[in-house]
């Protein structure tokens, strides 16, 4: 399965990496969440998550809106192992809301964090820190004219 632009699975430390760009609206995390559940699906096993919302443009995210993805994903991981989630968020509209999404997602298997520095992310998620990031595709040389 080819993940979708900004996301990565990282096999070899069981993570997966999202670095959402541009705005963040329901739409985009709608994608997310999809995204997620077909992995959840193939991979058969519990995996991590790291979300590095650094580069994105503005979000379009709802109190509402996270009260009923925090209470979905509470509900549909009910019975499944525990994994963990780190956030890494610096703007302080996306801090609430990544709190909003922890606080209802407490006493679940859904371990949620917030993070003001990648380092500590990747310590709690106990990776190195090279994890956290999306390999970029090497450049291909364009062409020579003839």
């Amino acid at each position: 399965m080819k993940p979708p632009p900004g996301f990565h699975f990282h096999e070899d430390v069981h993570l997966l990496v999202w670095k959402p760009s541009g705005d963040v609206t329901e739409a985009v995390v709608n994608r997310a969440l999809s995204f997620l559940a077909e992995m959840e699906a193939v991979v058969g096993t519990p995996f991590n998550r790291f979300t590095d919302t650094s580069a994105q443009g503005p979000v379009e995210l709802t109190f509402q809106y996270i009260f009923h993805v925090a209470l979905y994903r509470r509900l549909s991981y009910s019975t499944r192992p525990p994994v963990k989630s780190g956030f890494f968020a610096t703007d302080p509209k996306v801090a609430r809301l990544v709190k909003i999404h922890a606080l209802l997602t407490d006493h679940s298997p859904l371990r949620v964090a917030l993070f003001e520095k990648p380092e500590e992310a990747a310590l709690w998620l106990g990776v190195p820190i090279t994890a956290l990031e999306i390999p970029t595709s090497p450049l291909r040389p364009s062409p020579s004219p003839r």
